[in-house]
């Protein structure tokens, strides 16, 4: 696994290896979508990544959409974040937050009070969430968004990516798939607008791109990233040329330097979403989705990629590089408590050990 183990820089990064942990909502920041203890223990666990991005986190009050995920609009986010890294960088780790706007994802269930649920145009989505309160509810019928509420959405993600830098991340990444508000822009079903926000796939990507862009003015390009993944249905998204979609997408972000893309495998046959990142686009590139040890040792050697992200392997794996330097078996995760409140199932898988009683004890 020497490739993977090797280190790299993109853009102002410098990451000692190329095993990255991705982006998972675990549900366990509090009611205030405040940070928790044990968030903090969670990924110190795991700061032996190259780079580990953090969880789905939201830009504003009107961004939140699930219950118990953090924001980092107020100053007692911001400081609960800084504890998480703060730890993570103690032990020599990187890590950078992704900025998620879950726009029209959403329940007032789930939000605090005097926010909106907001959307490209006001139609709802055809989805159900979990809320503590009733159990599942039915999203909310979003507010349009009007352009000055779009100037102030991008001035909210801007604010966000500052914020992220005061509580000591070294960049931000931009969640563009799933579903949430940048795809919802994108997506022939959520996006009815007849304004230079909609109808040519060129219009569709805009936000997207003025919210990346805001964000590099405000913190270096070199530190801002984007995910995103082609043909994602997630949360009712619909679009019927994701080809289209991914080629306008890398076209409008072509030049402005960013950190990295972080690609995950198109959820279509219509798009080799990997092969058309890695010749369309000029800086580093993560790649994600199902990848083991050996495949993902592969993707590097043969060119495929910059650095490889995991995300199941990490939730029951804390010393997943370790691991995989050592050629150690690992751990499966317990679904049920993916997204349970508590340490169970969160911060209690324990580091591998070949004696058995240490393993238990």
């Amino acid at each position: 696994m020497n490739a993977l183990l090797q280190p790299v820089r993109f853009g102002e990064l410098e990451l000692n290896n190329r095993i990255v942990m991705a982006p998972m909502t675990r549900s366990r920041a509090d009611d205030q979508a405040i940070p928790t203890a044990i968030m903090v223990d969670y990924y110190a666990q795991r700061a032996s990544a190259g780079l580990i991005v953090a969880e789905g986190t939201s830009p504003s009050a009107d961004g939140l959409g699930y219950c118990r995920t953090p924001a980092i609009y107020n100053s007692q986010q911001i400081a609960a974040w800084r504890r998480v890294t703060d730890a993570v960088h103690a032990r020599g780790g990187k890590i950078v937050l992704q900025l998620m706007h879950c726009g029209r994802a959403a329940t007032s269930h789930n939000k605090p009070a005097g926010s909106r649920t907001v959307a490209p145009s006001a139609v709802q989505a055809n989805i159900e969430l979990f809320t503590d309160a009733i159990g599942m509810a039915a999203a909310d019928m979003p507010h349009a968004l009007s352009r000055e509420e779009i100037r102030q959405v991008i001035a909210d993600y801007r604010q966000a990516a500052i914020n992220a830098r005061e509580a000591g991340f070294d960049g931000v990444e931009l969640h563009c798939t799933s579903g949430y508000l940048p795809m919802q822009f994108m997506s022939e079903n959520a996006n009815q607008r007849t304004d230079e926000y909609g109808g040519s796939v060129e219009n569709r990507v805009r936000f997207t791109h003025e919210v990346l862009a805001s964000m590099a003015e405000a913190i270096g390009a070199g530190r801002v990233g984007l995910r995103f993944c082609p043909g994602n249905k997630f949360n009712d998204i619909e679009d019927s040329d994701p080809t289209a979609t991914l080629d306008v997408l890398l076209h409008v972000i072509d030049g402005m330097n960013l950190a990295y893309l972080h690609i995950m495998r198109a959820h279509t046959r219509k798009v080799d979403a990997f092969a058309v990142a890695r010749a369309r686009f000029k800086g580093a590139l993560i790649v994600n989705d199902g990848f083991e040890p050996d495949s993902a040792e592969a993707a590097i050697t043969q060119g495929q990629a910059d650095a490889v992200s995991f995300g199941r392997h990490f939730i029951a794996n804390p010393d997943l590089v370790e691991r995989i330097r050592d050629q150690l078996p690992l751990a499966p995760f317990e679904r049920k408590t993916l997204y349970s409140p508590g340490p169970e199932g969160y911060t209690d898988y324990p580091r591998y050990s070949q004696n058995p009683v240490e393993e238990n004890a």
